[in-house]
Order: structure tokens, then C-alpha cells, then sequence
């Protein structure tokens, strides 16, 4: 909004233009004198009679207020919404070209909702490039120029920043601003549906990872119960992507399938490449965690080549990480060596579980080919990119692997000391960062590594 000196003279200037007196612009709310008051210069115009006054003068609220046409804004919403489709069916280079591109035009028309909308969008292009720090940045951005407005509008900007920290290994992180935001909806009473499956069904990968089961069950539940009052169908589908984890996890198998088969079919009504591929990616997962590897290979091969046309690197590199699994597990060992030599890089800032996954897969394979000092440097660098994420089910596995494999070399001492290890980094069932988990919960078993994060994108 401009400044009130400014917004006085537009009012004059525009009541002159339309042949008014003050007296005319002001019935029969105001009086004259209130309007020769307000175009002085001498009061501060509320909102409540500055949209009596733009309906006065045949303009909008937000043409008197900032001097911009009322139609450049609704062309500028239109347009967040083709780039945020571009994303969706192109790559997220020329989306983010297209998101810079109307942060400048919001910017220039001093539209800070439009700024902000266009800034999530740029964050999550740098999600698919798998350039964390950049969307974090982003998503940070975009919850400070929405800082004073009502939570539900600020859930993406969180979820998204939730998932940028979730992608580089930082669960409890991720779990802490998920379970923030969604106790200050509790504290609003803001039940925005939309809001609360989001962040839900974002908050259900951290919580497996973590060992919080029981956390993970309840907000698959709350999310199942609020889908019907969602009307955005790409909600309801990335909802039922993540329910199916727990549904995996709790052994019931058809539903899970079920779920994903929903989430596929609004996915393919809606052309978003992306989370179609996530879909053939998690059912991939699902064949493997029941050794029908064939079928399972298929569906990874095809979830890879739709995000590598994506030019979505990071996740095609995690896709890689179980179908090198696959292939192993199929005798394939050479082709799976290659495939994993290719994803040590992706190190510290990004991606450190699925690096730690590559790790852990050639440290097995070592194995196989009777190469023990090969397998422990494997496990102890997967380790190292573990001990710091919080992936309570990927570390006591790990460990566990790291201790049989030093018994074996009748290392007692150090095996005990893995043991150990695993056994301290282990999270308690059902709690997290905030507490203990929702009452009248049971726990369930983990479902192994794995698609560890495309639950929750």
C-alpha cells in the first residue's frame, strides 16, 4: 500500500477526473468534510472507507491503494499458476526461469502475496535440482513476506522448507517445523483442511525414519479423515502417496497398493510428471519389500527415466539407489556396482541417507565377493552420514550389519562396539522432537530403508 499522502491525492485526483464534489463521493456514508479531511492529507483512510471509495470511483481497492490496475495482479495470479503447471510438465529449469520472471513483475508492482507465491514455486524447482540450501532459502523468503498472514496461507512455504531440511538428512529438523506449525493451527483453531493434510502427510516420512511409528499412524489417520473436505485433487494425491507408507509398514499391503493406485490416477488425470513418476518409484519399492523384483524393477526403471527427463537429478539419483538394490538382489552385481559408484557425490548437503543407502548396498555386495575390509570401510562412511540425520531404523540396520561383519573377523570388542551404537541411536517407538506420541496408538515394525523421502514430496 502506498503512503497516505499519495493515496489522498489519487483519491482527489481520480473524484476530479469523474466530475464529483466531495459531497457526492462521500454519501451516504460519509460526510464532505470527512473527505476534504482524508484528500488534506490530515487522517489515515481505513480500509472499510477506502473500498467504500474505490466502489465510489469504479475502482478496486487495490488500484486506489497501490495505484496499480486492478487486472495486472489477477494476470500475475494467472500466470503463477502456468508456471506452477510448467513445473509439473516441463522441467524445473524453464520453471524457475518463468518463477524468476514473475518474482521481478510481483516485485515491480509491489505485490508482496504474488512475490511470496512466486518464491515457493522457485523452491520447489531447487527441490527437483536438488539445490537445498537455494530452496530453503526460498521457503524461508517466502514465510517472511507471509509472516502476517493466517497460517493455512504459509503452509506450503513450510512444508516445502520442512522437506528441503527432510532431503538432507535433518529429520528431527524436519519433524520440529512440521509439529510447530501444525500445533499453532491447533492453538488458532485454524482447521484449514488443505493445510493440515499437508503438513500431515508431510510430517509421516520423518516420523518412520525416526523410529516414530506411533506419530506416523496418527497423522496418516488425521489425513485420511480430512481428505474428503479437500478440493485440490494433487492434496489428495500426494496424501494417499504418503498414507501408503504406514499401510506398508502395518503389513496391509492391497490397501497400500490401493492408495497408490488413487494417487497414480489423479497424478495421470492432472499431467504432473513428476509425482507420477514418485508413484512408479514408491511401487517399485513396495514389489521390492515383497521380492517380486521383476515387476519391481520395472516400475524403478520407468520412475527413473520420467525424472531424468525431469532433469530432477537428486531424485533420480535415489531412484537409482534402490534399483541398484534390485539388481543385486537379482545376481546383477556388476550393473549395480555401476549405478552406485555414480552416487557417492552426492555427500553432505544433499541427499546424505540415499549416499549412506549407496554406501551400505556396495559395503553388502563387498561382502559377497569375500572383501570384508572393503565392507567395513563402507558401513563405517554410511555411518557417518547417518549418525547426524536421525534415521533411528537406517542406523541400528547398519550397525547391526557392521557388528555381524566384525564378529565374523573376530573383532568381539569392536562388534560390541557397533552393537552399541546401534542400540543408543535407536529412537524410543511413537516419540520425536516434541514428546511422546498420541495415546491409544500401537507401534509397528520398521519398513526397511528404502524410498525413504518421496512420501513426503
Amino acid at each position: 500500500m502506498d503512503d497516505p499522502a499519495t493515496i489522498a491525492c489519487r483519491i482527489q485526483r481520480m473524484r476530479t477526473e469523474l466530475g464529483l464534489t466531495q459531497r457526492q463521493l462521500a454519501e451516504p456514508k460519509y460526510t464532505a468534510a470527512h473527505i476534504s479531511t482524508l484528500e488534506s492529507g490530515k487522517a489515515r483512510p481505513s480500509e472499510t472507507a477506502l473500498r467504500f471509495l474505490a466502489g465510489q470511483l469504479g475502482t478496486t481497492y487495490e488500484e486506489l491503494t497501490t495505484g496499480h490496475p486492478a487486472h495486472l495482479a489477477t494476470e500475475l495470479r494467472l500466470a503463477l499458476t502456468d508456471a506452477q503447471r510448467l513445473l509439473a510438465t516441463g522441467t524445473p529449469e524453464q520453471a524457475a526461469l518463468r518463477y524468476r520472471e514473475l518474482l521481478a513483475d510481483a516485485e515491480r508492482l509491489a505485490l508482496v502475496t504474488e512475490q511470496a507465491a512466486a518464491r515457493i514455486g522457485l523452491g520447489d524447482c531447487a527441490l527437483e535440482t536438488g539445490e537445498l540450501a537455494q530452496a530453503r532459502a526460498h521457503f524461508e523468503k517466502a514465510e517472511r513476506q507471509l509472516a502476517t498472514e493466517p497460517l493455512p496461507r504459509r503452509a506450503r512455504a513450510i512444508r516445502g522448507r520442512a522437506v528441503a531440511h527432510l532431503l538432507a538428512g535433518e529429520l528431527r529438523y524436519a519433524c520440529y517445523v512440521l509439529e510447530t506449525a501444525l500445533d499453532e493451527l491447533a492453538a488458532s483453531e485454524l482447521r484449514d483442511p488443505d493445510a493440515l493434510v499437508l503438513l500431515y502427510a508431510a510430517s509421516i516420512s520423518p516420523y518412520m525414519d525416526m523410529g516414530a511409528h506411533a506419530r506416523a499412524a496418527h497423522a496418516a489417520e488425521v489425513a485420511l479423515a480430512l481428505a474428503p473436505q479437500v478440493s485440490d485433487p494433487a492434496l489428495v494425491a500426494g496424501m494417499h502417496r504418503s498414507v501408503a507408507r504406514t499401510l506398508l509398514a502395518e503389513g496391509r499391503i492391497a490397501e497400500a497398493d490401493a492408495s497408490l493406485a488413487k494417487a497414480q490416477e489423479l497424478y495421470q488425470q492432472l499431467h504432473l510428471r513428476t509425482e507420477l513418476a514418485h508413484c512408479h518409484w514408491m511401487r517399485g519399492y513396495v514389489h521390492a519389500q515383497h521380492d517380486a523384483l521383476e515387476e519391481a524393477e520395472t516400475e524403478l526403471r520407468t520412475a527413473r527415466e520420467m525424472l531424468a527427463a525431469k532433469r530432477a537429478p537428486l531424485f533420480t539419483a535415489q531412484v537409482e539407489v534402490e534399483l541398484a538394490d534390485v539388481l543385486r538382489r537379482r545376481g546383477r552385481q556388476e550393473e549395480a556396482q555401476e549405478l552406485l559408484s555414480r552416487l557417492l557425490d552426492l555427500g553432505d548437503t544433499r541427499g546424505a541417507v540415499h549416499a549412506a543407502g549407496a554406501h551400505r548396498l556396495l559395503g553388502l555386495m563387498a561382502e559377497d565377493r569375500g572383501d570384508p575390509a572393503s565392507a567395513e570401510e563402507h558401513y563405517v562412511s554410511a555411518l557417518g552420514l547417518l549418525e547426524r540425520s536421525g534415521a533411528a531404523g537406517d542406523l541400528a540396520d547398519l550397525c547391526t550389519l557392521l557388528g555381524d561383519l566384525l564378529r565374523r573377523m573376530g573383532r568381539t570388542e569392536a562388534a560390541m562396539d557397533a552393537y552399541r551404537t546401534g542400540l543408543c541411536h535407536r529412537a524410543a517407538p511413537g516419540t520425536t522432537t516434541l514428546g511422546p506420541a498420541p495415546g491409544n496408538l500401537t507401534t509397528f515394525g520398521n519398513a526397511g530403508r528404502g524410498a525413504a523421502y518421496l512420501f513426503a514430496l
